[in-house]
């Protein structure tokens, strides 16, 4: 498979053009069949945004919506990890890639994905992010989706930059710990995407308090309200909160989100109605309705 040819450079600038024209329009029409596309950042690392991410498109494919997953961090991604896929994408006769099957409702598409070696470093500057964040759009077979989610790296670096560019349209979920130092960051990634003119759907607190594994208690362990004060402070709609839970733990060991364990957990219970507030959230959007065209 050949991923990002198209970042070298070439003599023939004339055939650069039309190549990148092609598929520029092979974009717009794979977003033309995406009801919603969910931007899922943070201005900070370590806060579970993958893990939201992976959440919130499970608890989105549990209620019967059609979701695509993609990851565009290029330089770590953990998705596949975090849903128990392995193994390589596949192309067609026709060279589309085939994103990966999760479940019937959830189809994904990973840089990990496309790596021989799932260790392997990906040594990549801003061109060939850029490209290969195209290509995930332009080069993968999506059909027809209610949503697709994707999963951006911390920081407001290339990927966001060319997700916003490419999906203007674009719902951002901005993800936060109730900590003054995610906060603070979480507040320029805010004002990036104020900048950009980005569509914000809302903030999620994650790891708000702890669940406790013996009583189910909350115990206030990285304290809890910083996201939703955040929110208050822009004007944000705040979309739920989400506690540290052991459950979490075993969903990562098993490969499975969260929503889709079979006991019950505060964990559990709180990104379901994450999937549910995000979906009302987006479904009444102006700014979706605006563009959505099917």
């Amino acid at each position: 498979m050949s991923l990002c040819s198209g970042g070298s450079s070439s003599p023939d600038v004339g055939s650069g053009n039309a190549k990148i024209a092609l598929q520029d329009q092979r974009i717009i029409k794979a977003l033309e069949r995406i009801r919603y596309k969910l931007f899922v950042m943070s201005g900070k690392g370590g806060v579970g945004k993958s893990s939201i991410s992976v959440n919130i498109a499970a608890a989105l494919a549990k209620r019967g919506f059609k979701v695509g997953l993609m990851d565009v961090d290029i330089h770590g991604p953990s998705v596949p990890r975090l849903l128990g896929l392995t193994g390589q994408l596949e192309t067609d006769l026709f060279g589309q890639i085939k994103p990966k099957r999760y479940n019937e409702n959830l189809h994904v598409v990973s840089m990990e994905s496309l790596l021989l070696d799932p260790d392997q470093a990906v040594l990549w500057r801003g061109p060939m992010k850029t490209s290969a964040i195209r290509q995930f759009i332009s080069d993968v077979q999506w059909g027809e989706l209610d949503f697709l989610v994707v999963d951006s790296p911390p920081g407001t670096g290339d990927e966001p930059m060319t997700v916003l560019k490419l999906i203007p349209e674009a719902l951002a979920v901005v993800v936060t710990t109730p900590q003054e130092v995610s906060l603070a960051d979480v507040r320029k990634a805010i004002n990036f995407l104020q900048y950009a003119q980005a569509n914000i759907l809302g903030v999620v607190e994650n790891m708000s308090g702890l669940a406790c594994p013996h009583c189910g208690k909350a115990i206030d362990l990285f304290k809890k309200g910083g996201g939703k004060a955040l929110a208050e402070q822009y004007g944000l709609e705040f979309l739920g909160a989400i506690p540290l839970d052991p459950a979490s733990v075993v969903a990562g060991d098993l490969g499975t989100p969260v929503v889709l364990l079979q006991a019950a957990s505060p964990a559990k219970d709180a990104l379901l109605a994450l999937g549910d507030r995000v979906a009302e959230a987006a479904q009444n959007s102006l700014e979706a309705a605006s563009t959505v065209h099917r």
